[in-house]
């Protein structure tokens, strides 16, 4: 069995400008690859999973979706990160495009594409954590033993977020995904 990390990508992995589909504005947060390595370094498989509305919303397209993640992908090589997967939701329930305009399984906070992880990767969930910007992005917590991380980087968000977590047993609130991934660390140091 495979331990990972499931990692949001807006606002965990990137800046989330608010529906980021173009190379000239995808900026990778300080202490993302710093996080990274560390977590591949402990032997943890990276697989992002990401909510991309803006497809349904017209705002782009899946080609330009499937554009910049191959972008993301060869960039986050450069740094010797391997991303497993990256599993993501185009779906919008009221959307106008009535291809996306579908209530799926799949769009966070419902653990759709969490669960198509566990079983194509043999994912042991005891071993493993969600990381992400939105209590949403740690949804697979709610039912599974999946431990999660939530990046919050100002006290207000931290304040309002934490009301949230209060429903979750198994969330810990770090600042970025360095923060997260030494936490990390330090919990399998025994």
């Amino acid at each position: 069995m495979n331990k990972v990390i499931f990692l949001d990508r807006d606002g965990t992995i990137n800046y989330d400008y608010g529906y980021v589909y173009e190379v000239d504005r995808f900026q990778i947060i300080p202490g993302a690859i710093e996080g990274m390595k560390i977590l591949q370094d402990m032997g943890y498989r990276l697989i992002v999973v990401t909510n991309q509305s803006g497809i349904a919303r017209g705002y782009y397209s899946e080609q330009s979706f499937m554009k910049i993640n191959c972008w993301m992908l060869k960039e986050l090589e450069r740094f010797g990160i391997k991303i497993a997967k990256v599993y993501y939701c185009p779906h919008l329930p009221k959307a106008e495009n009535k291809q996306y305009a579908i209530e799926c399984n799949c769009r966070k906070p419902k653990i759709g594409l969490f669960q198509k992880a566990i079983r194509e990767f043999n994912i042991d969930t005891s071993n493993s954590y969600a990381i992400g910007d939105n209590i949403r992005d740690l949804s697979i917590c709610k039912s599974t033993d999946v431990k999660g991380i939530l990046l919050a980087n100002s006290d207000q968000v931290r304040q309002q977020e934490n009301e949230l977590v209060q429903s979750y047993e198994n969330i810990q609130i770090c600042k970025n995904l360095e923060d997260a991934a030494r936490y990390i660390q330090k919990k399998n140091v025994k």
